[in-house]
């Protein structure tokens, strides 16, 4: 049966609207660019509210634990009340350079992109700035995208942030073993003591795990935990002037 140009077009019309793709709304897009702008933005404004003194901030790995119904223990507690051997213990063990750059330590980084780049084992740059803009709102895991957020997050807090107060929520969100996060928390579970008690051995043995706190088990070090720490302790026992940030 023969068909007519125009009852050839009628019946065309429906097979070709049905592979036609329906046009992304523009409001969709803006809202997706909006959302994306707030997320970047959101921990910047967060900074100054944790600069404020009355406020405790949870790291997202704590986050992380509530979300998968496992929990945590984190007791706060001021700077006045973790001793002063894990502040210089951490310091020396972590960042040695903690009171004099402003967020990020450029020699050493300097130095991990030329070891990069000439193909040889990058070591750890990390500041206590840089890991407590990570505990606060990045994710573990090495990788450019995380590194290249971690950067100025840390420079700002570094900003906005005092030296004390960078330290005291650094010491109260980092994490010292499964579901154990803050010095008190840590102090309690590995030395059954409160962190105000710790001793220098003890708090050279806090330090030297926090690189890999599951492995290395502060209450039950390992021979080369041992050594670590006290390599460790001998630096925070000769700390003087590096610490002057914190204790005046």
């Amino acid at each position: 049966m023969d068909f007519t140009p125009e009852q050839q077009v009628q019946e065309e019309e429906p097979v070709r609207a049905g592979w036609r793709r329906r046009p992304v709304s523009g409001n969709l897009i803006r809202r997706i660019v909006m959302i994306a702008i707030a997320l970047v933005l959101l921990p910047y404004l967060l900074i100054f509210v944790y600069a404020l003194p009355f406020t405790r901030p949870v790291s997202t790995l704590m986050l992380s634990e509530l979300v998968l119904f496992r929990g945590y223990d984190r007791r706060w507690v001021s700077l006045e009340e973790i001793s002063p051997n894990l502040v210089r213990s951490v310091m020396m063990s972590e960042d040695g350079q903690f009171c004099f750059h402003g967020g990020v330590d450029w020699n050493q980084m300097r130095g991990v992109v030329e070891d990069a780049l000439d193909g040889e084992a990058t070591r750890g740059a990390s500041t206590i700035p840089m890991q407590t803009a990570k505990n606060l709102f990045l994710w573990n895991g090495r990788s450019f995208i995380r590194k290249g957020l971690e950067l100025p997050l840390a420079l700002g807090a570094d900003l906005v942030l005092s030296k004390r107060r960078m330290m005291e929520i650094y010491l109260n969100i980092a994490e010292w073993g499964p579901g154990i996060y803050g010095a008190e928390a840590a102090a309690q579970y590995h030395f059954k003591v409160p962190a105000s008690k710790l001793s220098a051995r003890q708090a050279a043995l806090l330090a030297v795990a926090l690189p890999n706190p599951i492995t290395r088990v502060a209450g039950k070090p390992s021979r080369g935990v041992q050594r670590l720490a006290g390599v460790v302790e001998n630096r925070a026992r000769g700390s003087g002037d590096y610490i002057k940030c914190i204790y005046d």
